[in-house]
């Protein structure tokens, strides 16, 4: 699968490690031509990982460019080594599929500054690998080692200026901790105790045997529920893989859902400044709800963190993100940062005295439902078109797919960028309305394939 979020497939069938050589030698010959000459390799934690990290070394040594490799850190740590290490290199590779269960393997594409390629650039870059692209070039690239990019990564998150430090460590957090054996283990860790938590943990090896469904959404985090509970801790902590992620399990052994992942963060921000917020067409309403608290109000991009990445840039934004714990703090760094989730969400909680529940029950509450079912052939606006006949009235978004929303509920039907599925995600005040609404969706999938 290729997309805005990279390359994507399953290890052995479609990821193999000459289509890893070829991609990579066709993005190091993409940035040659953009005057490009040094390239940040990293990835998390999967198996094949190293395997694939040997084939996009050589074929990006071959397009004459020279690897800085990371070795395994979290993708927003290869983000930040871009933009940031010996100036500024032109790019990066990340060998990551992210929340993609163990059998996926996948390529993410960074650009200059440390942002994933937008979408023309994606799809120049696709262009080029169809068209055979190389670029062996006068020279055969060079690798070097990087065994301190984590490091920078710690510094820049804790040196933030505004960030009241010594409040944060006063509380001394009991904080349960889920890595899912990915690479947060090697940044998670480190980041809460430099906070002052007392961490209880589970799953920090990080040899890739994950040991649930990688993404961390509330049915899959059953033993972290746990753990808070036996540890008594005052929240639980899970992240995805590759560490863009990062979902909250509050003091009771409850998972709240991704999206207050992102709204305890636009608390923690506009508390100290205020500025633009973004978000995905598909967040819940509770980050609107945040940011009204402190009068700002929400602008939503289509789905993906380059397209949430570029509206921020172009507007200014001071916070933003996706729904799915994805945070993204522009003073860090533009990019979704698990790390910057954590140190916000404890930042609000110490600032406020409060305790999660406690966060999550002073504001509206909503439901969120999603379903995916498997991508039909030809084009769906057919569906689009059945979905607005069955909601009249409501306020349609056509960036990403399509998005009805009425005042307090919205339904967003969208084919996946990251699975051949088309995703129907909804929001209401009860779950019995959210569940109508991709009732709805389907309803129209169906009826449109007729």
């Amino acid at each position: 699968m290729r997309s805005v979020s990279g390359l994507r497939g399953i290890v052995g069938e479609d990821m193999v490690p000459a289509v890893v050589t070829r991609y990579a030698e066709a993005f190091g010959a993409f940035l040659v031509a953009r005057g490009g000459r040094v390239v940040a390799l990293a990835r998390d934690s999967r198996q094949s990982g190293p395997a694939f990290v040997a084939a996009a070394a050589e074929g990006l040594v071959a397009a004459g460019v020279d690897v800085v490799d990371l070795g395994m850190v979290p993708t927003p740590t290869a983000q930040l080594a871009v933009e940031t290490l010996d100036g500024g290199l032109d790019g990066g590779i990340v060998v990551t599929a992210s929340h993609n269960p163990v059998e996926w393997n996948a390529l993410k594409f960074v650009g200059p500054g440390g942002r994933f390629l937008g979408k023309a650039e994606v799809e120049a870059f696709f262009a080029l690998v169809d068209a055979g692209g190389r670029h062996p070039g006068a020279r055969a690239g060079v690798r070097r080692r990087d065994e301190n990019a984590v490091a920078r990564h710690l510094e820049r998150v804790l040196g933030l200026p505004w960030l009241e430090l010594a409040s944060i460590r006063a509380r001394r957090f009991r904080v349960a901790l889920d890595c899912v054996r990915g690479a947060g283990a090697t940044i998670m860790p480190a980041l809460l105790e430099a906070l002052g938590c007392e961490v209880s943990g589970i799953n920090l090896e990080p040899d890739g045997r994950f040991p649930r469904e990688p993404e961390p959404i509330p049915e899959h985090l059953g033993e972290l529920s746990a753990l808070v509970r036996e540890s008594r801790s005052e929240l639980g902590i899970a992240v995805d893989p590759d560490v863009d992620r990062l979902a909250l399990v509050d003091e009771t052994g409850r998972p709240i859902g991704e999206d207050y992942t992102l709204a305890f963060a636009v608390r923690a921000v506009l508390a100290r400044r205020r500025g633009p917020v973004v978000t995905n067409l598909s967040t819940s309403l509770v980050v609107e709800d945040a940011a009204r608290e402190y009068g700002v109000t929400v602008e939503r991009s289509p789905v993906g963190e380059a397209n949430v990445v570029e509206r921020m840039a172009a507007r200014g934004a001071v916070i933003g993100g996706e729904g799915n714990g994805g945070v993204i703090l522009p003073e860090v760094h533009l990019g979704r940062d698990a790390p910057v989730a954590a140190t916000l969400a404890l930042a609000l909680l110490a600032g406020q005295g409060t305790t999660v529940s406690a966060l999550v029950n002073s504001a509206p509450r909503y439901t969120i439902v999603k379903a995916k079912i498997p991508r039909p052939s030809g084009s769906l606006e057919r569906c689009y078109a059945a979905l607005s006949e069955s909601l009249p009235g409501a306020v349609a978004d056509r960036q990403d797919g399509l998005r009805l929303a009425l005042a307090d509920r919205w339904v967003h039907i969208r084919p996946s960028g990251t699975e051949p599925v088309v995703r129907i995600i909804a929001e209401a005040p009860t779950r019995q309305g959210a569940e109508a609404l991709v009732e709805s969706g389907k309803a129209a999938l169906i009826e449109s394939g007729r």
